[in-house]
């Protein structure tokens, strides 16, 4: 299991997008909130993960995985390696991840009809009109 194969596995997700922030992490995000973190610059490449109050528990139990950085107190976990887990386990942690952030982000709907704005009509100024 590669970085590359873990990033192809976060982009199958409807609504995700990928960038680069804070020096090399790359983050996935859907609807423009993270749900995973890679750490490019890292010598195992780590990955962040958001979990349920229940799972977290059970994951600090497993060694190399510790409460992220700043994040820990909201759920979120660190990997710090893929082989951590087996392959099918940490896909399922990605997948968990991305359901509970999805399932907070309100889902953007295309402008209806009746939402347009219409066009404002320019009203001739009473000197205008008296010519």
């Amino acid at each position: 299991m590669s970085i590359d194969s873990v990033r192809a596995y976060c982009l199958s997700f409807p609504d995700t997008t990928e960038g680069l922030q804070w020096g090399d992490n790359l983050l996935l995000r859907v609807r423009g909130k993270i749900f995973a973190m890679l750490s490019l610059d890292a010598a195992p490449v780590p990955i962040t993960l958001k979990s349920t109050p229940e799972k977290v528990a059970e994951l600090l139990e497993i060694d190399g995985i510790e409460r992220a950085a700043y994040v820990g107190r909201y759920n979120w976990v660190s990997l710090t390696s893929f082989d951590v887990v087996p392959w099918s386990e940490l896909k399922e942690l990605i997948r968990e991840s991305y359901e509970l952030v999805a399932a907070k982000t309100p889902k953007q709907k295309a402008p209806t009809r009746s939402s347009r704005r219409k066009p404002t009509r320019i009203r001739p100024t009473k000197a205008q009109r008296r010519k």
